[in-house]
């Protein structure tokens, strides 16, 4: 029995299974993360920028601008590199430790002196022996190229240069970085190290190339064309070279050393890079030798200068001890990128951010053995406590534990983050919690929701709508096993109905209490009645089972006006299909009463019982004798208090019951009409002489009540007073009139 337990389906073990199998599917990715989650957990990172916003920088990095505005005041580009050279000149003057250009000069000027000279000779007129030209055209002054190389190499300067990483046969020209590198360990081969391979290096012209040090100033996005890495290093010809980026900073802190540390691990086929140190300081990698940048914030974080400031020689005291980069933001000279921040982000200020990284040494880590511990870790939490809360609890709390589970997923990845500064991919446990919600949604479809669907199919049968979807989301509600409750239950009866029934066919009749039948239903689901049976005619309903209800009195003596006042309607249906006119009688009493199901193992009711049911059927009967469609018992007219307007008709003792009850006739809810409030007033002073045995007064009273209104109620007291005015009752007697019949 218990295995089999085991072995039974359930939505809380699909989950875990799924839970399972989503550890099982991680654990096979290895180290190697689908191209996919990748995207996704780059997303995640994107908005985690956005959530934390601007992170304050170094204020050591400052960007040399040659801005629309620049090429407005200087003229378009290329600019006379003797006003590059000028502008170089401006910013080491001004105090600069270092400075870069994120620019390439890979062709000569073509607006240097030396190469318009014979134009400028004839313009003029003016001739000179071809020695005297040749010596002129020499002349490094008429040399922009010369001007700005002399320049450069007079300066803390760093040119940059381009790696392309296509293959071709072309001749490759090689930069001339001025660092010296180690590799730590030392008996590492270069061959061995996993750089980031170039096959060719665009450098700038010789007569340019006179700056300190020349570095790379490659970016790679990645699928979706973001700039998320850069790279410090990479190699050309099994030699690596130095990062535009690393080299500016090397040189503004006057260091002549870098070291690469790599793996140790002789396992795998490339010794991976485990990070650089700079003098006193290591700067994280990740195994090619990239740093993921930790962007400060939008355009503009860093402080800005246009270089024709410079030129003009305004903002120059902003430049002192700073690291400058010179490069572009001008849309037409096609340097931008995109970034987490922005789509169009200028290339100089992701140089910038990357420096600022190694400044204050917080550049991004991917880490991932926190991240292969952290997806083990979630993806078994959240999914088995997800499964066991939409298993075994509501809808409700389902919902919001998934909504938590995410939350708690994303808040890891920002804690990492903001705290860290660390890269920990979330998309694999947040994936494995959304699968989780879809499936064990669907087994508690299958599974759970067919005992909901029980009860809704089985119910509606009986009860309203309304009161089925209130079952169907708190069922804690619902008990279908015996139970003391406080109820109200309704009887009805088809007065005559032998009579009736005898004068129709078998079809006729049929029909006929499919539409009765039907009609009173109705009305009593519509006022969230329980219908519990039909004994032929007679119709059981009750109210406050299986759906607990306060006002369960009231909504039940609504229900029988209700059903009078159908009736009415009903008959005019009768009439036009010739069937014959009926007329009904309702009992209702109030008190604790046994519900449940009730029969044998094989078939049971879902019923009432006990001596209060017995009472709403006898009342019923009375309807007969009294000439009332309604009566309540006292307990049912307590209950609905003076919400609705009753008439008392008598007290009685039926049978089987000892103890006498006063009963009731409900003629409306609310407010009677005048004349209505008075006739039962009058009764009511009639009744009251009829049990204080003044009995001539009370069969005054009810002459003028038959002579106005000859009820059947009226009647019969008439008939008691005169039969105790001839044979007086004993002086105990209390005006309870003893049935002895059914």
């Amino acid at each position: 029995m218990i295995k089999a337990a085991l072995l039974k389906p359930s939505p809380f073990k699909i989950g875990c299974l799924v839970v399972f199998a989503a550890l099982c599917l991680f654990h096979s990715f290895e180290n190697k993360k689908p191209v996919l989650l990748a995207s996704f957990d780059n997303r995640i990172t994107d908005a985690l920028f956005h959530l934390r916003g601007i992170k304050p920088t170094s204020g050591s990095v400052v960007l040399v601008d040659i801005d629309d505005a620049s090429l407005a005041r200087v003229g378009q580009w290329p600019w006379p590199r003797n006003i590059v050279a000028d502008l170089a000149a401006q910013i080491h003057q001004a105090g600069a430790r270092s400075i870069g250009f994120d620019i390439l000069f890979a062709e000569p000027d073509r607006t240097s002196p030396k190469n318009h000279l014979n134009g400028i000779l004839q313009l003029i007129d003016y001739s000179l022996d071809p020695l005297e030209r040749e010596k002129l055209q020499q002349n490094p002054a008429l040399d922009n190229d010369l001007i700005l190389g002399n320049t450069l190499s007079q300066i803390p300067s760093v040119l940059s240069y381009a790696f392309l990483t296509s293959r071709n046969s072309m001749e490759t020209a090689y930069p001339f970085p001025s660092c010296t590198i180690h590799i730590d360990p030392p008996s590492a081969a270069l061959s061995d190290i996993n750089f980031i391979p170039a096959t060719k290096a665009v450098v700038n012209i010789n007569e340019v190339a006179q700056s300190e040090s020349e570095g790379f100033f490659n970016v790679f996005p990645d699928a979706s064309g973001t700039v998320r890495k850069i790279p410090l290093f990479m190699s050309l010809s099994n030699v690596p070279y130095p990062s535009l980026a690393l080299e500016i900073l090397r040189i503004g802190k006057g260091e002549q050393d870098i070291t690469i540390h790599v793996s140790r691990h002789v396992q795998t086929p490339k010794k991976i890079i485990l990070g650089i140190t700079i003098g006193d300081s290591f700067i994280p990698t990740d195994d090619q030798g990239q740093i993921s940048v930790n962007y400060r914030g939008p355009v503009k974080t860093f402080p800005y200068i246009p270089a024709a400031n410079i030129l003009e020689k305004k903002q120059l005291e902003n430049l002192k001890d700073k690291y400058v980069i010179i490069g572009t933001s001008a849309a037409g000279l096609l340097d931008l990128r995109a970034t987490p921040f922005s789509n169009i982000f200028p290339g100089m200020e992701i140089q910038a951010n990357a420096m600022d990284n190694m400044l204050k040494g917080d550049p991004l880590i991917y880490d991932l053995y926190t991240e292969i511990a952290l997806t083990y870790i979630l993806t078994a939490a959240t999914g088995i406590l997800l499964s066991a809360l939409l298993a075994f609890a509501t809808p409700l709390a389902g919902a919001l534990g998934g909504l938590l589970c995410m939350l708690a997923t994303l808040s890891s990845s920002y804690f990492f983050f903001i705290t860290n500064n660390k890269i920990v991919g979330i998309t694999f446990p947040m994936l494995t919690i959304v699968i989780v919600f879809l499936v064990v949604t669907i087994a508690n479809y299958f599974f759970a929701g067919r005992e909901k669907r029980f009860i809704k199919d089985a119910f509606t049968r009986y009860v309203s709508s309304d009161v089925v979807d209130e079952i169907i989301q708190d069922p804690s509600t619902l008990s279908l096993s015996g139970q003391v409750r406080d109820l109200t239950v309704f009887f009805s009866d088809i007065r005559d109905f032998t009579t009736l029934s005898e004068n129709m066919t078998p079809e006729q009749l049929g029909r006929f209490m499919n539409l009765y039948l039907t009609a009173m239903s109705d009305i009593l689901m519509k006022h969230n009645g329980t219908v519990d049976k039909y004994i032929g005619d007679a119709i059981m309903a009750i109210w406050g089972a299986p759906l607990r209800d306060n006002d369960h009195a009231a909504k039940a003596v609504r229900a029988a006006l209700a059903s009078i006042k159908r009736l009415q309607s009903l008959q005019n249906e009768l009439d036009r299909k010739n069937m014959p006119k009926i007329a009904i009688g309702i009992g209702l009493n109030s008190g604790d009463m046994n519900v449940g199901n009730f029969g044998s193992t094989l078939r049971f009711d879902y019923t009432v019982l006990g001596d209060n049911v017995n009472l709403a059927s006898r009342l019923e009967g009375l309807t007969k004798v009294y000439g009332c469609r309604i009566l309540i018992s006292e307990s049912t007219r307590n209950a609905i208090a003076e919400r609705f307007f009753c008439c008392p008709i008598d007290r009685v003792q039926v049978k089987g019951k000892e103890l006498p009850v006063d009963i009731f006739e409900p003629l409306c809810e609310g407010e009677p009409d005048p004349s209505l409030r008075e006739e039962v007033t009058v009764f009511e002073k009639a009744l009251e002489a009829y049990r204080s045995q003044d009995f001539k007064e009370a069969h005054s009273i009810l002459v003028s009540l038959a002579e106005k209104n000859p009820k059947k109620l009226y009647t019969l007291y008439l008939e008691r007073t005169e039969q105790l005015m001839n044979t007086p009752p004993s002086a105990d007697w209390n005006g309870v009139f003893v049935f002895t019949q059914k």
